[in-house]
């Protein structure tokens, strides 16, 4: 259930949902999603659902780490993203394989040394993690080409927009008691608002724990 060929399966399941970016696709095969679950949950590790990760955390379903990232590459070279929620680091490990440079906060201490230690392996030599308020994103380091939020915020961060370069795209759910993915492009006029899929994520939370 952790071999190359139940990652296809998984693959071709994403492509039947309507998953179409080849580049997302080959992020989604490249990385052993296995590696950054419980050894107790390895056998469910390409079922397309969230699975718990300690720290009352999930990791998302492969379908919407496929369509965030989808959404935030629209077609595009990425040279510089932005993640916010790091959780377990597997879909930093994705977006790494489509980036050139990737930057991932996470709030929880204990929860960004786990992903430290699920990363390793991986060598993945343009992903820098930070413990740190993802409201707040990582200005020192901005203009983003993208940034992709993992837990639904009640409103779109202000910081978060303030870090978009040109053209660039915030992709985020946003609720409480229901939630939308929203996708926030920065254009020469200014911001661009599409809401997409009913979601359910964790809340996003201010502060560093």
């Amino acid at each position: 259930m952790t071999s190359q060929r139940t990652r296809d399966r998984m693959v071709a399941r994403l492509r039947e949902r309507g998953i179409a970016d080849e580049t997302v696709l080959a992020a989604m095969s490249a990385v052993p999603r296995h590696l950054f679950v419980d050894a107790a949950l390895a056998s469910r590790a390409y079922e397309d659902t969230a699975l718990p990760i300690g720290f009352e955390q999930t990791i998302s379903q492969p379908y919407i780490v496929a369509r965030m990232l989808e959404c935030a590459r629209a077609g595009r070279e990425l040279a510089r993203a932005l993640e916010v929620g790091t959780g377990c680091g597997y879909q930093a490990a994705v977006l790494a394989q489509i980036a050139k440079e990737v930057y991932s906060i996470e709030r929880i201490a204990a929860l960004a040394e786990k992903a430290r230690a699920n990363l390793r392996g991986l060598r993945l030599r343009n992903l820098r993690l930070v413990h740190g308020d993802g409201y707040e994103g990582l200005p020192e380091v901005a203009p983003f080409d993208a940034i992709v939020v993992a837990a639904a915020a009640p409103q779109v961060p202000q910081a978060l927009l303030d870090q978009l370069g040109r053209g660039a795209r915030l992709v985020i759910p946003v609720g409480t008691a229901t939630q939308e993915l929203r996708v926030i492009e920065r254009t020469a006029a200014g911001f661009r608002e599409s809401r997409l899929d009913a979601v359910k994520f964790v809340p996003l939370r201010a502060g560093k724990g």
